[in-house]
């Protein structure tokens, strides 16, 4: 019987630019359970993770709440580096110094705040038990705490938080291990158990809702010394060889090349500089989406090569400056070059607007996807959250939006200070998707079904049937979207994923 659909090579080299939208991948035989899947991966030469998933280093993506997040969750985060030399080292510096379980930068407030201020608080972070210091600053002695029952039913909001708070409480030294932490707050059934040296200072917190959240992080991303795995975006400019030292020094694992496009002699030089000083340092280079681009990068050094260009939901290079390639394309030819010539991974940057985008990136070879918008939105991200029409929403900025060139951005495009700036992003908003970890979780359910539909017990053997011609593709037309998509129905609730705050 002769196979349905086409060969990857077939499919990809008859066609023009091919979008994620454009295919979808015809079912294989499943033969094993789901609990069989394994998707550890490669993201560069030398370092591995457990899960295909890496955070943009974006400003308002990835600091180090993200970043511990996605290292905890199996994927690593990329700080940006819109910022200066000393608040991107501190960054990656919170990352590597995390104790699983304790929350080291707890929002603190003072006797003298009022129930407004801690609704202010709720509003925008999500969380409404607060820890009360005398001066309202951590370090400062601890005299009491607010909870949500102590206010809810208050209802004058103008009242001092001295006349609502709990005096009465439970505290641990700064000398607990986690695991007898745990076994407290489980005990006293209290939702936050602060931390105080032998003065009584509050040093950190920890929390009933982060001891479920923390309880076991079997696949998550650890060096040899047992540290979350984290990387760190550069610049191209000789002014970012201080930054990269101190990187260093904080012991960053990874560093990103962030340059719109990668190509270029100023990549390909710092690339060099970095695995001459710093042979221990993968350097993943980019963005290119053509072979010639990454043979370029190979050359230089890279250790893995970041593809995509205009493809981002906030990105507007194609349209502005008539340069990029449709993201399946990019990736395909991209992956399949980068794994002849030199077997360097490929990291999809761009695109993945909904869950299924991560299974087709994969598909295409990419080793692991980058996720900005997708990500955008959750508590951990940066930024607070406030009202746009009843919504609650985050705002979300491209890193050659106006606004993130004015703040720096500006660095990965090869701006010049005194020249006027053509945007190649745009500032939006996004929707409150609650925590990256149930989020994450939910993405990974959705990539081991697909896999096992496929299929495929990992990616390797995904990958084997990507280039074998085993995995099959077929274009999807503009009829065969819309039959795929709800249809027909009078009226729906469509599933997103903020809903996922509610759960666990």
């Amino acid at each position: 019987m002769p196979p349905n659909g086409l060969d990857a090579k077939t499919f990809f080299e008859s066609q023009g630019g091919i979008t994620y939208n454009d295919f979808i991948l015809l079912p294989g035989h499943i033969d094993f359970s789901r609990d069989e899947v394994n998707v550890e991966t490669n993201l560069t030469r030398n370092v591995k993770i457990k899960r295909p998933l890496v955070s943009s280093p974006m400003d308002t993506v990835t600091e180090s709440k993200m970043a511990i997040c996605m290292a905890l969750l199996g994927g690593i985060g990329i700080i940006h580096y819109n910022n200066t030399i000393e608040e991107q080292v501190k960054e990656v510096r919170r990352v590597k110094r995390f104790e699983n379980g304790f929350i080291t930068e707890p929002v603190v407030l003072s006797p003298n705040h009022t129930i407004r201020d801690l609704d202010v608080l709720k509003e925008t972070y999500g969380f409404s038990g607060i820890p009360i210091t005398e001066d309202g600053t951590l370090n400062s002695k601890l005299v009491g705490i607010v909870t949500k029952r102590d206010i809810d039913f208050e209802e004058d909001r103008t009242k001092k938080l001295k006349e609502v708070m709990t005096t009465q409480l439970i505290t641990a030294s700064d000398r607990i291990s986690l695991a007898e932490g745990n076994r407290i707050l489980k005990e006293s059934k209290k939702g936050k158990l602060p931390i105080v040296d032998k003065q009584g200072r509050l040093v950190s917190l920890m929390s009933r809702t982060d001891l479920l959240k923390n309880e076991d992080f079997p696949f998550a991303s650890k060096n040899k010394d047992k540290q979350l795995l984290v990387g760190a975006a550069l610049s191209t400019r000789d002014e970012d060889k201080e930054r990269l030292a101190e990187l260093v020094k904080a012991g960053v694992d990874v560093i990103i090349i962030d340059s719109s496009q990668g190509d270029s002699i100023f990549q390909t030089n710092t690339i060099k500089y970095i695995k001459k000083n710093y042979p221990d340092i993968d350097v993943i280079g980019g963005n290119v989406v053509t072979a010639k681009q990454c043979k370029t990068l190979i050359d230089a050094g890279a250790d893995a090569l970041r593809i995509g260009m205009g493809s981002g939901s906030i990105c507007i290079t194609q349209d502005t400056l008539s340069v990029g390639r449709a993201q399946g394309s990019a990736v395909y030819h991209t992956a399949k070059f980068s794994k002849e010539y030199a077997n360097i991974p490929v990291i999809a940057d761009g695109g993945v607007a909904h869950i299924g985008h991560i299974m087709k990136a994969t598909s295409l070879g990419a080793s692991a996807v980058m996720m900005g918008g997708l990500l955008a939105g959750t508590s951990e991200s940066p930024g607070e959250y406030f009202y746009e029409g009843g919504v609650r929403v985050k705002k979300y900025r491209g890193m050659a939006s106006h606004e993130a060139m004015e703040k720096g951005g500006g660095k990965r495009y090869l701006a010049v200070e005194d020249q006027i700036k053509v945007a190649q992003g745009v500032t939006g908003t996004v929707v409150d998707k609650g925590s990256v970890v149930h989020l994450v979780q939910y993405l990974m359910q959705s990539l081991l079904h697909s896999l096992q539909e496929l299929g495929y017990r990992n990616i390797q053997e995904l990958h084997k049937g990507l280039y074998e011609g085993t995995l099959r593709f077929e274009m999807r037309s503009p009829s065969a979207q819309v039959e795929g998509s709800v249809h027909s129905l009078y009226s729906f609730k469509e599933p997103h994923l903020g809903f996922l705050r509610m759960g666990r």
